[in-house]
């Protein structure tokens, strides 16, 4: 073996080891890093779905400055909605709310006894971070500020902040007056909902009409993400960025509460407690700018929207009761679910709860169904995060089966109590009449038998009458015939032995027409008055027995 071929084979095991340690370690090679932030407090969130993607001390107590202008402002825009103000309602400032007012806070200099109208001092709240006209806002809708105040409080509790507490209605120090970074995302998040709210903080410049004691103002907003001119913050303009509030205290920090928008992609970003680095040349850099850009282009570099679960996927099927053309249905997503997730996410990784509405409520899914009938439900998540839930809509209709709905309504009509109840009275009822029937029959027979031997006897007894009227005897009673000669009676009279016994006895006198000259016609007349005569004979007591 050559020297050549010795090294390969060292080198073969080495290059082994190497393909099975990178291998081990690639997932967490291609691991997301988490973004680099110096602030006290982030989070950063879907403002859509509002999941988290990262978070960094976010339940620990700050200062949140003029942040607390968001819940003031929100608070104001809600009493709007409901119709209990109106942006057009003229205020005029009291002196009660210029107290407590910092030297060198931020301010629209409104005086006491100016008049302008609430959406104005709205104007004047957000973008300009006027402090006295929180006070105004506050006074006007709570009937007094701590009335306000307590109303700020009770909202926030709503909203499920649990490490928040006010005591003012602009954010101005105190070390009762603290909130959390997590808190000020649950309220904001509520807060971007409403239309009004957003376009007044996402406004970049405002002009306030004069009024009884001022002349025009001119506002702009403080927020340098969308105004490339803030008076206070230049330099950090971001296209993305839409609204909403900045805030600042020696005691806060630098504070920040922003949205931005990419490519279907909507977030938000809550940076507490931010600092403010002086440089070379005497400017400062503000972390709180700094770390809500990081932390949007950390999403906007590394996750995109994602489709989770597509509309024309069969997901499962469903039995069908009644269906003339098949006894089950299939079921699809009626939207498709998207998500913003990483770029390199496995999506095969992803739960599926999938929620039939018939079976969970113990009912039968019968026919007919139309296609697109929503049918349940399916949520998709992953390590315990819903990211997503759309209705499950039958894909084909089902057409119902005539005769497997008639037995189902039979079925179901014989299952009732009241029905059972009829069906036995009928049976019971027939039962009866079946009863009834055969004793009837019964009956009728033994008075037919009854009737015809009733008959015969009274046949009898006409024919023995009709032999005693015609013979002048009975026969029975009768004795031995005297001896005749020459076929002649005794006494003289006339010949009647040519009718024999048989002739003159039981039904056989129809012989009688033998030897009686005549047509049918004849016949019939005679035996018409022979019953007659019978009728007219029979005793009165067996014509009552007959009736």
């Amino acid at each position: 073996m050559s020297e050549i071929d010795m090294k390969k084979i060292k080198i073969f095991p080495v290059i082994l080891l190497l393909c099975l340690f990178f291998s081990v370690l690639s997932p967490a090679a291609l691991a997301l890093d988490d973004p680099a932030v110096t602030a006290k407090a982030v989070l950063l969130a879907d403002a859509d779905s509002g999941r988290v993607f990262f978070s960094q001390n976010a339940d620990e107590r700050v200062y949140p400055a003029s942040l607390t202008k968001i819940v003031t402002v929100f608070l104001a825009v809600e009493a709007i909605e409901r119709g209990d103000v109106l942006p057009t309602d003229e205020i005029t400032c009291t002196a009660a709310c210029l107290e407590g007012m910092a030297e060198d806070g931020s301010t629209a200099n409104i005086a006491v006894g100016e008049t302008m109208t609430l959406e104005e001092y709205l104007y004047c709240a957000m973008v300009e971070s006027a402090n006295e006209a929180c006070n105004v806002i506050a006074e006007y809708i709570g009937g007094s500020i701590p009335n306000f105040v307590q109303m700020m409080n009770e909202r926030a509790a709503q909203l499920g902040c649990t490490g928040t507490h006010f005591t003012n209605t602009h954010g101005l120090p105190d070390e009762n007056h603290y909130t959390t970074a997590n808190d000020v995302y649950l309220i904001t998040m509520e807060a971007i909902r409403q239309d009004l709210f957003m376009e007044i903080c996402n406004t970049v410049k405002h002009t306030v009409p004069a009024t009884n004691m001022s002349e025009t103002r001119e506002l702009s907003n403080t927020n340098g993400l969308i105004n490339s001119d803030s008076p206070y913050y230049r330099g950090y303009y971001y296209e993305y960025a839409r609204g909403v509030k900045t805030g600042h205290t020696s005691a806060a920090g630098y504070c920040l509460v922003s949205t931005a928008e990419k490519d279907g992609m909507h977030l938000l970003a809550v940076v507490m407690g931010g600092t403010g680095k002086e440089n070379a040349d005497g400017s400062l850099t503000y972390g709180n700018f700094v770390d809500t850009i990081a932390l949007y282009n950390w999403v906007f570099n590394n996750f995109s929207m994602q489709e989770i679960l597509g509309s024309s996927e069969l997901v499962c099927e469903v039995p069908v009761a009644m269906g003339s053309d098949g006894d089950s249905v299939t079921l699809r997503p009626k939207d498709v679910v998207v998500a913003l997730l990483p770029n390199d996410v496995e999506l095969s990784g992803f739960e599926r709860d999938i929620v039939i509405y018939s079976e969970q409520s113990g009912e039968t899914l019968a026919a007919p169904i139309a296609a697109g009938a929503v049918l349940g439900e399916i949520t998709v998540s992953k390590d315990g995060v819903v990211y997503g839930t759309a209705s499950l809509v039958a894909s084909t209709s089902v057409e119902l089966s005539k005769i497997q709905y008639m037995k189902e309504q039979v079925g179901t009509a014989l299952n009732l109590v009241w029905v059972k109840i009829i069906f036995w009275i009928l049976i019971i009822i027939l039962v009866a009449y079946a009863l009834l029937i055969i004793r009837y029959r019964t009956l009728h027979k033994r008075h037919q038998k009854e009737a015809r031997r009733a008959r015969q006897e009274l046949e009898k007894r006409r024919e023995e009458e009709e032999m005693t009227r015609i013979f002048g005897v009975d026969e029975n009673r009768r004795g031995p015939k005297p001896p005749q000669e020459n076929g002649s009676k005794a006494d003289g009279g006339p010949r009647m032995d040519y009718f024999s016994r048989e002739d003159v006895s039981g039904r056989h006198t129809v012989k009688i027409g033998t030897t009686i000259p005549g047509n049918d016609q004849a016949k019939r007349d005679y035996f018409e008055e022979f019953f007659r005569r019978n009728q007219e004979d029979e005793p009165q007591e067996e014509k009552q027995k007959r009736k």
